[in-house]
């Protein structure tokens, strides 16, 4: 790993960061893919792939604030990323801002990802959007 050989005084050079944080990341280790993710973003402060790893691996370790701000960030410079739509979406959800959150659920359903292993994701949008609408046409009385 190349975080930790930098660590203890090895001098390798061209250490791809981002790439040590996805694996790092995927193994559970949020807080040493944090630090991967931080130092890709040195080398590259506007990259919307890091910005956005690093939302993600605030939302695992729990810094849903700092998660939104980062998503906010990606999408002050590149309004359309779909999977930043997405995660923010989900994260105003928790945070009870439906409106806002639906927002950008129709945003990523706009133009959504066709890999196929996007489309679990495109699904889950889709699902939620519908309950989310759904929830807005009951009046109170109707909700026992």
């Amino acid at each position: 790993m190349g975080i930790w050989k930098r660590l203890f005084g090895s001098d390798e050079d061209g250490v791809d960061y981002y790439n040590e944080g996805v694996e790092l990341l995927r193994a559970g280790k949020y807080h040493e893919a944090l630090t991967s993710f931080r130092l890709a973003q040195r080398e590259t402060p506007e990259d919307e792939a890091v910005l956005q790893q690093i939302a993600i691996t605030y939302t695992r370790i729990g810094m849903t604030d700092e998660a939104i701000r980062t998503y906010r960030t990606v999408l002050s410079s590149h309004p359309q990323t779909a999977s930043a739509h997405y995660g923010l979406a989900f994260l105003l959800l928790r945070q009870g801002q439906q409106a806002e959150a639906e927002r950008h659920l129709e945003t990523f359903l706009s133009t959504p990802p066709d890999s196929p292993e996007a489309q679990r994701h495109v699904e889950h949008a889709r699902e939620t959007l519908q309950e989310l609408r759904g929830a807005e046409g009951i009046a109170p009385e109707q909700e026992s």
